[in-house]
């Protein structure tokens, strides 16, 4: 179902956030995300001269390579549009992120590492929707292979109101962590 039709309104910015993943021969993962930003107008930039209309503002692309238990193993970070010079300075600081478990505490180890001035706001963000996709795409295949109960909880399991412990999805897909009534 669409949204209701709103008032008339004109177009400003648009935000993309793209994110694949994708499963390589040697056993790991590739996470990719790409976000750029664009006006619908052009305006002038002290280190571009002018943004025309269209033109990104900001385009940036993120890679994390992480293995099946969603442990990363690297980080590249690009910017290929920004607003300020400095922007791509900060892009080898993203390799921080090598060694961090994407589930429980993932936004939280992301603002400790790269929060503020040790990051950039737009790749930090961009880390998110990684996060969940990396999700979607190993989670299912590992629930495929499965014979057995895993081995410890799930990361879904309480991360959304479809995840409760104590609801239908988890009595379904994992009952041994099911909490609720049987």
């Amino acid at each position: 179902m669409p949204l209701s039709p709103p008032v008339p309104r004109e177009p400003i910015h648009q935000r993309r956030i793209e994110c694949r993943a994708y499963r390589r021969q040697d056993g790991h993962w590739d996470l990719e995300g790409h976000l750029t930003d664009v006006k619908t107008y052009s305006f002038p930039n002290a280190y571009r001269g002018e943004i025309k209309s269209g033109e990104p503002v900001h385009e940036m692309w993120l890679r994390l390579t992480i293995d099946e238990d969603l442990k990363v193993h690297a980080a590249e970070a690009v910017t290929d549009h920004g607003p300020f010079q400095l922007c791509p300075d900060i892009t080898p600081r993203f390799a921080a992120l090598v060694g961090l478990t994407i589930g429980s505490g993932w936004r939280r180890q992301i603002r400790e590492r790269l929060g503020g001035v040790h990051g950039c706001t737009h790749l930090v963000d961009l880390l998110g929707p990684l996060g969940t996709t990396a999700i979607q795409a190993i989670m299912p295949i590992r629930a495929r292979r499965r014979d057995a109960a895993p081995q410890r909880k799930p990361a879904v399991i309480d991360g959304c109101h479809v995840w409760r412990s104590d609801g239908e999805a988890v009595k379904r897909h994992y009952p041994a962590y099911f909490t609720g009534d049987r």
